[in-house]
């Protein structure tokens, strides 16, 4: 089991969501209104000199789909290229 965590610019949420339900993707968990700093997109930091925030997906899913998510979060790279996604994973293992 894997976690596959997303983030992108919160402007993007509907756009974003849609894909990931429309490939099927319909149980996540979101954390709005996140702030930071990255290397392929402006700081989205909430302030008036740097605004906006992000939002992040996590999604627990099977070894198996990672590669299935990680072809998503290209294909959305390029078509909405200013919503700043960026993609990871890390080892999961469920405690109860």
């Amino acid at each position: 089991m894997k976690m596959f965590l997303v983030v992108y610019a919160e402007t993007s949420d509907e756009s974003v969501l849609a894909a990931f339900k429309e490939a099927g993707y319909k149980s996540y968990t979101k954390i709005h209104g996140a702030t930071g700093e990255g290397q392929e997109s402006e700081p989205k930091l909430d302030t008036h000199f740097w605004p906006g925030r992000n939002n992040t997906l996590m999604l627990a899913v099977p070894d198996e789909e990672i590669q299935k998510l990680i072809e998503l979060v290209r294909r959305l790279r390029v078509e909405q290229p200013r919503a700043g996604l960026r993609a990871f994973t890390f080892p999961l293992e469920e405690c109860v």
